[in-house]
C-alpha cells in the first residue's frame, strides 16, 4: 500500500480554476434558484460547456477510448466545484456513475459516446442505494425489460439509460435509449431540485446487454466511486458555507462591533473551521485511494461519507443561522446549499449506514 497524497497537484489546481470560472459565469446563485420556479431553468448549456468545452465528461475514461485518462482525484476536484456552486448538472450521474459502470462492464462503444459529451447517461439505480446493497427491480420478461426504478438521479437529462437487470443467471447490465418505446421517465418532487430525480418505468423495452458476467461488480464499483466522490461535493458545499459565513460575520456590525468579534460567534466559526478542515482530509483520502485502487478505498469511502455528509449539513445550517434574517430569505442562496447538503446526506446510504459498514470493514465489535 503506497502513501496517500492529500495535497492538490498543479494540474488539479488548474482544473479547479477552469471549472470555477465557468460555473461562476454560467451558473450564478440567482440562476440556480430558478430551478425552483414553476417552469424550472434549463442548464443543458452549462452541462455541455463542462462536458464538451472543458472535456469533463470523459475525465475518467482512458485516452484509448476518447477520454482524458484522468483519475478519481481530478474528478473529485470537479465534484468539489460543483458542490461549491450547487450546480444543477448531471456530472455525478453521467460522468461518474454511468461511465464507471460501463467501463467495468467493458462497453467501449457507449463509453466513447459519453466521453465526448455528445451523449448523457444515467445509471438506473435509486440515488439512496448504498454500495454493496443493490437489489435489481427490473427483470427480463420474454427478452424485454419490465420494472420500475425509483428516485434515479439524472434520468430526465439522459440520452441513454444503463440498467441493471435481473436475468436468468444473475445480474446483467443493459443499455436502453431514454426515448425508446416503453420507457417512461417521470420526474418526482424532491427537496433538492438542483439534482432532479425521476422514477423510471420499463414496460416491455428492447435493450442491449453490454456486460460479460461482470454486471454485479460494475454496479458495485460505480456506487462505490460515486460515494467516494460525493464526499468532495459535500466538501465544496461546506467550504462555500464556511467562507461565506466567515466573510459575513467580519462585516456585519452590531452594537458598533463586527459580530464575528463576539466570543460565542468566534467559537462557532472555530468549530466549523475544524470540521471543514477534517472533511478536507477525509474527502481527499477517499479520492486518492479510489484513484490508486488502494485496498483502503472502501474504508476511505465509508469514512468520508459518514463524516463529510454531516459536516456539509452542519455548515449549511450554521450559514443560515449566522447570517440571521438575511439567511432565511429566498433571495439569499444559503437555502440552496442546505437542500443540496441534506439531499447528499441521504445519497448512497445514510451516515448511520456508512458508519455501520465501516465498523464491519475494520472488524469493530458491535
Amino acid at each position: 500500500m503506497s502513501t496517500a497524497d492529500l495535497l492538490y497537484s498543479d494540474t488539479e489546481d488548474a482544473l479547479r480554476d477552469s471549472v470555477r470560472r465557468l460555473l461562476a459565469d454560467r451558473c450564478p446563485p440567482e440562476s440556480v434558484a430558478a430551478m425552483y420556479d414553476q417552469a424550472p431553468a434549463d442548464f443543458t448549456a452549462v452541462w455541455k460547456a463542462l462536458a464538451v468545452d472543458l472535456g469533463l465528461a470523459g475525465l475518467l475514461v482512458p485516452e484509448t477510448l476518447g477520454g482524458a485518462g484522468a483519475s478519481a482525484r481530478e474528478a473529485a476536484v470537479v465534484m468539489e466545484e460543483i458542490g461549491r456552486a450547487a450546480a444543477p448538472v448531471p456530472y455525478l450521474s453521467s460522468a461518474v456513475l454511468a461511465t464507471v459502470a460501463l467501463l467495468k462492464a467493458g462497453d467501449e462503444q457507449t463509453v466513447g459516446a459519453l466521453a465526448d459529451g455528445t451523449t448523457t447517461g444515467a445509471l438506473a439505480v435509486g440515488l439512496a442505494t448504498a454500495p454493496g446493497r443493490f437489489a435489481p427491480s427490473v427483470r427480463l420478461d420474454a427478452g424485454t425489460l419490465v420494472g420500475t426504478v425509483t428516485s434515479v438521479a439524472g434520468a430526465s437529462a439522459a440520452d441513454v439509460l444503463i440498467v441493471p437487470v435481473e436475468g436468468s443467471e444473475g445480474l446483467e447490465l443493459h443499455v436502453v435509449s431514454a426515448g425508446a418505446a416503453g420507457v417512461t421517465v417521470a420526474p418526482v418532487l424532491s427537496l433538492d431540485m438542483t439534482r432532479p430525480l425521476s422514477d423510471v418505468t420499463f414496460d416491455g423495452v428492447a435493450s442491449t446487454r453490454v456486460d460479460e458476467g461482470t454486471a454485479a461488480e460494475a454496479v458495485r464499483s460505480a456506487l462505490g466511486t460515486g460515494a467516494a466522490l460525493l464526499a468532495s461535493e459535500q466538501l465544496g458545499i461546506a467550504k462555500w458555507c464556511f467562507e461565506t459565513t466567515l466573510a459575513y460575520v467580519k462585516e456585519r456590525k452590531q452594537f458598533g462591533r463586527a459580530v464575528g468579534s463576539f466570543q460565542a460567534i468566534k467559537h462557532r466559526i472555530a468549530d466549523l473551521w475544524l470540521e471543514v478542515t477534517s472533511a478536507t482530509a477525509a474527502a481527499r483520502y477517499a479520492a486518492d485511494t479510489s484513484a490508486r485502487g488502494d485496498s483502503d478505498a472502501e474504508i476511505a469511502a465509508a469514512l468520508a461519507q459518514a463524516y463529510c455528509s454531516d459536516v456539509a449539513v452542519h455548515a449549511a445550517e450554521e450559514c443560515i443561522q449566522l447570517h440571521a434574517g438575511i439567511g432565511m430569505t429566498w433571495e439569499y442562496p444559503a437555502h440552496l446549499y442546505l437542500k443540496r447538503a441534506k439531499s447528499d446526506q441521504l445519497a448512497f446510504g445514510t451516515p448511520y449506514r456508512h458508519r455501520a459498514h465501516l465498523a464491519t470493514l475494520i472488524d469493530l465489535p458491535a
